[in-house]
């Protein structure tokens, strides 16, 4: 299953609806995973995660650039910020991410 997603991820980013991909994997996949990024000549980065897992960040050199910046540390501890642009540059709903930083902040606010 897990790399019929990513087949999926790949098709979409070939076919231009994304320019980069977060891909988690459990480690035993890894190898399989890199190979095949490879093969298609789809740079990436690569993030451990915890014990079991791994996250591929795939797709445009631009995007992994930045990627190699604001990743230094779990995503669980990125900062308001920091998450607002990754979830951004993967193409999340963007009113999504701006309830997320605010809520993040603290600073959610439902009035219309």
């Amino acid at each position: 299953m897990e790399m019929k997603v990513l087949m999926n991820h790949i098709y979409e980013l070939r076919k231009g609806v994304r320019q980069m991909v977060l891909f988690t994997c459990n480690k035993k996949y890894g190898e399989q995973v890199a190979g095949r990024l490879e093969s298609k000549g789809i740079p990436y980065v690569l993030q451990p995660v915890g014990e079991q897992n791994l996250n591929f960040y795939f797709g445009r050199r631009e995007c992994l650039d930045a990627i190699r910046l604001i990743i230094t540390r779990p995503l669980c501890m990125l900062t308001p910020e920091e998450d607002f642009i990754l979830g951004a540059m993967l193409g999340y709903d963007i009113c999504a991410q701006c309830e997320r930083y605010c809520q993040r902040k603290g600073r959610h606010n439902n009035k219309n």
